[in-house]
């Protein structure tokens, strides 16, 4: 008898292009209904539905009923983490138009990676704070955490981010996240989720509506080079 899990469950599910533009649109972790799915992955209602229905039922997806609709969004963040790692090695993605062309961009520029940042600023950010000494690479090449180190504990703070993690909590606190569109690491766990949370309150950054993609605001510029030398 086999001792090891069944991927072949999961690895199925996911391979199917509806399905996966589904997920990939998920990865926000906005919950979107069964009719916004299908125009993204142009198909009909009674496709998406098939589909969505065999994406909850495998554990991917989680589904809420609001009256007459349907919202689906990700199980939880191992999903969304899965999907992004998954991202990072898959083949280029094949240009066919201007707006995609557009499109891709701005996902490359700025965007979140279901609650944390990924794209160029996620990239940027985790790399200024490894310069600025607040995290440090861990020894072990095994380990998946960035270490946070006193002087960042103490920046944190200042900076108005909250760190410690809830008692019985085992989310990680900087977790490593190889990002899809530049091949580098940004930051998730808890602190990505909560510098997020940061720059949306100071209006550094806002969300675009419907949409995974980051603006960056003339002031979060700004912000962003004065407090963490980064010029984006």
């Amino acid at each position: 008898m086999n001792a090891y899990p069944n991927i072949t469950v999961i690895a199925s599910l996911i391979a199917d292009t509806s399905r996966s533009i589904f997920l990939s649109s998920l990865l926000d972790g906005r919950a979107l209904p069964a009719g916004e799915l299908a125009y993204m992955a142009g198909v009909s209602p009674q496709t998406a539905s098939n589909h969505l229905a065999k994406l909850v039922d495998g554990g991917l997806l989680q589904v809420e009923q609001q009256g007459r609709h349907r919202y689906y969004r990700l199980a939880n963040r191992d999903i969304a983490d899965l999907i992004e790692k998954m991202a990072a090695i898959a083949p280029p993605v094949q240009i066919r138009s201007l707006k995609q062309s557009n499109q891709l961009q701005q996902l490359s520029y700025a965007r979140t990676c279901y609650d944390h940042l990924a794209g160029k600023l996620g990239t940027s950010l985790c790399e200024a704070l490894l310069r600025k000494g607040y995290l440090v690479e861990p020894k072990e090449t095994h380990n998946k955490d960035f270490i946070m180190t006193e002087k960042g504990k103490q920046w944190f703070a200042e900076f108005g981010i909250q760190c410690q993690l809830k008692p019985g909590s085992r989310r990680a606190v900087a977790r490593k996240c190889l990002d899809w569109s530049e091949r580098r690491h940004h930051l998730s766990g808890l602190l990505g989720e909560q510098f997020v949370q940061r720059f949306l309150a100071l209006d550094w950054i806002r969300q675009k509506p419907g949409h995974r993609s980051i603006e960056i605001t003339v002031a979060g510029k700004a912000g962003l080079y004065e407090v963490l030398d980064i010029s984006i």
